[in-house]
């Protein structure tokens, strides 16, 4: 068993055996921290990045899930935790947002493409678990559907902010069809809180060497920041339980927008016609 922090001292995690997780963005940082935790619960994990993926590529994420269904797997647990920060304008080689792409569209495809065997390696009283990395920035993101690239007026802190406000919609969305159809699967949307990590690379450099006295006071390790998708990832007392957003192991509200039914249909039948899914 394996107790993780930031969480009070009870919360201990029951051995995972036999079950098989996907981490994105598994090399480094948070994503190294929950590979490494759900691994040592008995898990058998596949870091993304070592069956190599770019998320920022359409066609990638296509041959990683057509390279994963050809192991003959199942799949219990898929952290969609890869992510960008802060970036500069930036588009990727399928004509997308980089934030946009790389946080939420590529993990959107790639949980749509493996959803099959999510649902089939599930059952009730043990379901397959999704897991998206947002952010407490999606309290001041906005959903521009017009302008979801941001090419009319673009801000990197507007940019994140939209993408991590995407997972949380998503997340419900998701949830709320896996109910419907009575599958196994529960999706939850987690907050990490402030952790120092990489994703803060593309600050500003008098912004870099202001942030440096600060960070062992106010953010987070890579740890600690991880605990809280090894939670949900794990812990019995989220068995069957979908549609929360986590934070310090707590269920929390998210932003009031999150909860527009008609916002997340409209990200959904967007995000389908961009990815190309039916």
């Amino acid at each position: 068993m394996f107790s993780c922090g930031p969480f009070p001292s009870y919360t201990v995690l029951p051995k995972q055996n036999g079950r098989v997780a996907i981490v994105t963005g598994g090399t480094r940082g948070m994503g190294l921290e929950t590979a490494r935790h759900l691994a040592s619960l008995g898990m058998h994990v596949i870091i993304a990045e070592f069956v190599y993926v770019d998320l920022t590529s359409l066609k990638s994420v296509r041959q990683f899930a057509h390279t994963f269904r050809s192991r003959g797997l199942s799949l219990h647990v898929l952290v969609n935790n890869a992510g960008t920060m802060l970036v500069p304008e930036r588009q990727t080689e399928d004509g997308f947002e980089f934030h946009f792409c790389l946080n939420y569209l590529g993990h959107f495809l790639l949980t749509n493409l493996l959803l099959d065997i999510l649902k089939k390696s599930g059952k009730h009283g043990q379901c397959s678990r999704i897991v998206n990395m947002s952010s407490a920035t999606h309290y001041s993101g906005i959903m521009l559907m017009n302008d979801l690239n941001r090419r009319k007026c673009y801000s990197s802190h507007g940019a994140y902010a939209q993408s991590k406000l995407a997972l949380v919609l998503f997340t419900y969305y998701l949830q709320e069809q896996m109910t419907a159809g009575g599958f196994p699967v529960t999706v939850n949307a987690v907050d990490p809180g402030m952790v120092d990590t990489a994703l803060y690379d593309n600050l500003w450099s008098l912004a870099q060497a202001a942030k440096k006295p600060v960070a062992k006071i106010l953010f987070r390790t890579p740890a600690e920041g991880a605990a809280v998708a090894i939670y949900a990832a794990a812990a019995a007392e989220l068995e069957g339980v979908g549609s929360c957003y986590l934070y310090n192991g707590e269920k929390r509200r998210s932003a009031d927008v999150s909860y527009d039914s008609e916002l997340q249909a409209e990200l959904w039948e967007k995000s389908c016609q961009l990815v190309g899914l039916k």
